[in-house]
Order: structure tokens, then sequence, then C-alpha cells
């Protein structure tokens, strides 16, 4: 006969380690299955390989949900400060590099190495690779047939993630479980993945490749699933179009069919004393060409760009109409382009929708509708932008269904 576990944790990755060694060191018989050879692979290739396992400036207003509110609970119970605490407890040195990001100093198996040690801590079983083939909700508890046996548990917590980077083995396998036992899912698409495009999308800057600078990107509209956006990142030319974490960021609510708009000097903006309409309407420039006017602001070489795509390379801006002045501004501070698609699962780093969070407790992640039954992290209706935050939300829904087994 098996032993009969009081969790029984489907998907050795982030959140499941994590809800595994709190929920054991909390007391409880846990059990972690997974079908992977290696666990932790998602972890180990985030950031560079030195994991981006946190940002410091990680709120609600970070996360794309149909239910916005939805993470407000975990996220305040479970803040970044906290899995800080737990990363310097364990000696981990590491650095901010952008916007509160925060890396790993060496390497990302330090903190796949934390978790495995704080599930040790719990007496967590970790089993793998092992298949699981059915799960059963039974009188009491919940029944699971796995390709080394039956196990028996009190609960049961799906936290296998998402459908990116099907290499390191990820699947819907949650979605079906939720669709199983008839909880709603929201589709499932890329996110914070590249957007591609039309060669003539980029006709006149196929010649700006390799040039990165910061933009303000804007994607979506209010009336789409998950609404519109503004970010404030850095965006890269590349032969095939635009790619960088601006792209990325706009990918998570851009619409098929919809452009996103770029404001190329908007980053400028921000922190300076530069204001765009003084720029277009000083007179001291008007003895100064066109190109040098906007290489004051932009790089060179997209300077000479844009003012070829309006005619005006090498007039002196004494010589540019209002009218002219007034579309070159509307070029360059609203530039507009339309993706054909995005790259799919391969290069997505994040899923979008998931098990809907009208059928979860946002207190302790369980199926309102199957007590004993949770779901955690990435398969759960939550994204968050790039920079840490999907690695935040795998931390705090995993507490918060720890707390609660």
């Amino acid at each position: 006969m098996s032993k009969y576990w009081d969790a029984i944790i489907i998907g050795g990755g982030a959140a499941g380690l994590f809800c595994a060694g709190i929920a054991g060191q909390l007391g409880k018989k846990v059990l972690v299955l997974d079908h992977a050879d290696v666990l932790c692979e998602k972890i180990r290739i985030s950031g560079g390989g030195r994991c981006n396992f946190t940002n410091l400036h990680s709120s609600p207003a970070n996360f794309l949900s149909l239910n916005p509110n939805f993470v407000k609970s975990a996220l305040a119970r479970y803040p970044a400060k906290e899995f800080i605490k737990l990363v310097q407890s364990y000696r981990i040195d590491y650095h901010e590099k952008h916007q509160g990001q925060l890396f790993c100093d060496e390497s990302a198996h330090q903190i796949i190495q934390m978790l495995l040690s704080e599930c040790k801590k719990g007496g967590v079983i970790v089993k793998h690779p092992v298949t699981v083939q059915e799960i059963k909700q039974e009188t009491g508890g919940w029944s699971v047939s796995t390709s080394a046996g039956i196990e028996k548990s009190k609960s049961v917590v799906m936290a296998t993630g998402g459908l990116p980077v099907p290499a390191i083995g990820a699947t819907a396998y949650a979605l079906d479980i939720a669709k199983q036992f008839e909880l709603m899912v929201v589709d499932p698409r890329p996110a914070l993945v590249p957007l591609s495009f039309t060669a003539d999308a980029f006709a006149n800057l196929n010649e700006l490749a390799g040039l990165s600078l910061p933009i303000r990107i804007s994607s979506g509209s209010k009336g789409a699933r998950y609404g519109a956006c503004r970010f404030n990142e850095d965006v890269l030319l590349t032969h095939k179009g635009l790619s960088g974490p601006a792209v990325l960021q706009a990918s998570s609510y851009w619409i098929e069919g919809e452009a996103v708009h770029i404001d190329w000097l908007g980053a400028v903006e921000v922190g300076s004393h530069f204001n765009c309409d003084e720029l277009f309407n000083n007179e001291d420039n008007r003895l100064k060409l066109t190109e040098t006017i906007l290489a004051s602001v932009l790089p060179q070489r997209l300077a000479r760009s844009f003012a070829q795509q309006k005619n005006l390379l090498g007039r002196k801006w004494a010589e540019v109409s209002k009218k002219d002045r007034q579309a070159l501004k509307e070029l360059i501070t609203n530039w507009s382009v339309k993706p054909a698609g995005t790259l799919g699962w391969k290069k997505a780093e994040v899923m979008l929708g998931g098990v809907d969070t009208k059928e979860l407790d946002g207190q302790s992640m369980m199926s309102k509708k199957h007590p004993g039954l949770f779901f955690i992290g990435e398969c759960v209706d939550v994204t968050g932008h790039l920079g840490g935050h999907n690695f935040q939300w795998a931390w705090a829904s995993g507490h918060a269904c720890a707390q609660a087994l």
C-alpha cells in the first residue's frame, strides 16, 4: 500500500517546489511528481542562466488577468522582500539590473538548489521522471495513477506551468485536468514573445540592424482581453524587424491585426527636462540641418533615416514648413507598425490565459468546485510583465497554497 499523503504536487518547477518546501516545513507529508529527467529547466535557462528571480517593485499592476484583483491577496502575503530574505539566508549573491530586476551573480542553479534544500528541510519526497496517467477524486481525497504506481492524497496541487518552450517538456496538462473537472479555462496564447513582421513594414529601417535604444511602446486597446499598455523599454532593430524587451512587453497586450505604436522620443522624456514640442518649435535651430536636430536626441543613423523618409535630409530647419515639421514629429512620436504574428511557443517566455481565476479561491488557490484541488503558478490566468514578476507569482501563489494545505 502506498503512503497516504497530505498533498501530491504535480510539477517540480518554481511554484511546485516552493509550495512543497513550505508545506513540508509546516508538518505536511508532501510528494512531488514530475515527468522530466532534470528538474527546473525553465529556472536554469531563465535570465540568461542567472535567473531573474523577482522584482523589487512587483505589485498587482505588473500582472495581466481577466480578474486583475485576483493576485492582490497572494502578493500581499508573500511580497518580493520575503523571497529576497530567503535568498539572502542561503548567501546567494545577487544584483539589480533594470527597473528592480534581481539576478543571481553566479548562476540560476543556486535558486534550484535552494528550492531543493527547502524541500529536504520539510521531508518532501520528489519523484522523477514519473508520468501521471490519471487523477481521480475519491471520498475524502484523491487518487493519482502514475507510471510508478498509485498514490493517495488529501489534496492535489497542479503546478505544471504553461506551454512555452516545449523542448524542455512544457505541456498543457494542468489545463487538461482543469477541463476534466469542468473548470473554465481562458484560452492560452504565447506572451513575452518576439513579434514577427513583413519585410514591407521595415523597408525604411532595414539598414539599421543592431541598433538598440530606449523607446516608449504602446499596444492593445481598452476593449481587449487584457486592455492596453505603455512601456518605457529598450528596442532592438534586427534584419527581421523589432526585438528586445519593449517588443516582448508589448506582445502580451498585442491583438492580431492591430498595430503597435512607438514614440522614439518617449523614453528621452523620462527623468529629463526634454520637451518634444520645444525640439520641433525651437527657432534657435533655424540654421541646423534636420538630421542634426534629430541626432541631438536620437542615434545618428536613425535620425538620418527619419529625415530621409520625409525628404528632409540635408535641409536646414528654416526651410522646413510648419506642416512638414508636424508630419516629422508625428512619424517619430507615433510610429505605427502592424506585426504579422508572434514567434510562437518555442520563443515565448510565458503563457497568457490558463485556469480561469473565477474558479479559484484567491486566498488559497483551491478550486471552488472541488475541495482539495489547487492550481498555482503559470497555469493560472495570471501573467506577469517582463522582469522577474512571473517568478514572484510562482512564489506568492505557491506560498498561498502551502498555507492553505
